[in-house]
């Protein structure tokens, strides 16, 4: 927002983490036998919303964190990613405690990498998303989180901005908001977040908030906002409404443009990092469905090569 978001233009070795744990208990009694990760969005398993995120930012290197009792499901579903051109491993959460805890859970994973975490509920659409992501991953110094005005900001994490775009406070589901601007999902930090994470203590809630750890780059001025205007969609998908209408959205925009949202497949053959042998072995494992079909088409025309945005 005032400043380029790019330090550097060589690449950076930044990992991805996807927060799939917490009970889901906004979508009883739907989720009460299955992770809410797991729940539809129209065509695709919820999950694979976040992860195509990651993947627009040239993350390949994924550390799904989720329940036990759900665990072994992410991993029969996704297995370790190869098909997609990534690699994704597991690690447990016993109980929801934060998303902070996120990294202390994958400090090992990390290793020193900077990161880029995205809660496995929240879906991501529109122009010029690739490329604000992946400028954003650029960034060697700080955090960046995004701003994206709601109507009810009292739901979510809240950032106040000043004139010049910058951050000025942040809060966790303030009673009265400071600003119209919400705090998606999803957090690019730099090597030190775990080290961070693990000065925290439980908030009022009982949780390790990520707002608490934002706050530590806020304090030190390297915390860098970027605003999603008006041409991006976010949606947080933890409730029957919110869910529907993601849904109907991704339908609406698959249905007009004949284009799919979130194949992964897609994505990681478009960027080279799957050949045709692969995404024909992937088209038949999923038969005669529609994403097969689609599958099938990216195979034998040029849309598999083009932007997917």
């Amino acid at each position: 927002m005032g400043e380029s978001l790019v330090e550097s233009s060589s690449p950076i070795q930044r990992r991805g983490i996807v927060l799939a744990g917490g009970s889901g208990t906004r979508l009883y009694p739907v989720t009460r036998a299955v992770s809410k990760q797991l729940m539809p969005v129209y065509d695709k398993p919820m999950v694979y919303y976040p992860i195509s995120v990651l993947m627009l930012a040239n993350i390949r290197t994924i550390l799904l964190i989720s329940t036990p009792a759900d665990l072994p499901v992410f991993q029969r579903l996704l297995k370790d990613g190869s098909q997609f051109g990534i690699q994704i491993s597991y690690a447990l959460q016993p109980e929801p405690r934060g998303l902070a805890e996120a990294y202390l859970i994958g400090a090992e994973f990390l290793r020193g990498f900077p990161s880029c975490l995205i809660l496995g509920d929240n879906l991501f659409y529109g122009h010029n998303l690739t490329s604000i992501l992946y400028q954003a991953s650029l960034r060697k110094r700080g955090a960046t989180i995004f701003a994206y005005r709601v109507a009810n900001p009292s739901a979510y994490g809240v950032v106040e901005l000043g004139p010049d775009g910058k951050a000025l406070s942040l809060e966790e589901k303030p009673s009265k908001p400071r600003s119209p601007y919400a705090i998606p999902g999803i957090y690019f930090c730099d090597e030190r977040a775990p080290a961070f994470a693990s000065r925290l203590r439980p908030s009022t809630r009982g949780e390790l908030e990520i707002t608490d750890l934002l706050r530590f780059y806020l304090e030190e001025g390297s915390l860098h906002v970027e605003l999603l205007g008006r041409g991006t969609a976010w949606m947080d998908t933890g409730t029957p409404d919110a869910l529907h209408e993601a849904s109907s959205f991704v339908r609406a925009i698959e249905h007009r443009q004949g284009l799919k949202v979130a194949c992964l497949e897609e994505i990681a053959y478009a960027k080279g990092w799957i050949d045709e042998e692969i995404l024909e072995r992937q088209a038949l494992l999923y038969g005669n469905s529609s994403y097969g079909a689609y599958l099938r088409f990216l195979l034998h025309s040029e849309a598999g090569q083009n932007s997917w945005e």
